[in-house]
């Protein structure tokens, strides 16, 4: 496989604090923008023209999904902003992509993130698919390490 070959993305695990919080099957909202500026500019001929320039930058939220599991480090982390304990809960860590051999090939690194969101499965009696549950994280800075 060549440095160039894109990347395959197997599962996905959040590292909160360090500690690996989960292993999940879809992950989306790694990325950033900038709001942009139209600055309208008359030169000295007077020809018009508009220079775009970066304005605020925004990062996305992330959202995480995965089969439910027994484990509760995430709705625990939720409840603790949910009890109104929003500083006490930021956290920094870890979204690290996983290929088919279950090698670590990318990982992004977060910010004074905390959940904003839990969501436990839609259930239907007569189904036999697996239940899915969905944390969406806000944070405030997200950088590629690898």
């Amino acid at each position: 496989m060549s440095e160039r070959d894109p990347l395959v993305g197997f599962h996905y695990a959040i590292e909160v604090q360090g500690v690996i919080n989960g292993y999940f099957t879809e992950c989306s909202g790694i990325g950033s923008e900038h709001e942009m500026i139209e600055h309208k500019i008359v030169d000295e001929k007077g020809r018009e023209s508009v220079h775009k320039i970066p304005g605020r930058l925004k990062w996305e939220n992330v959202s995480l999904k995965r089969g439910i599991t027994s484990n509760m480090d995430i709705w625990d982390w939720r409840d603790q902003v949910v009890g109104g304990d929003v500083d006490g809960a930021r956290r920094n860590g870890s979204i690290v992509m996983f290929n088919q051999k279950l090698s670590e090939v990318a990982r992004w690194n977060f910010e004074n993130a905390w959940p904003l969101k839990v969501s436990g499965p839609s259930m239907k009696a007569d189904s036999n698919e697996f239940g899915i549950e969905e944390v969406v994280i806000a944070h405030e800075g997200l950088y590629r390490e690898k």
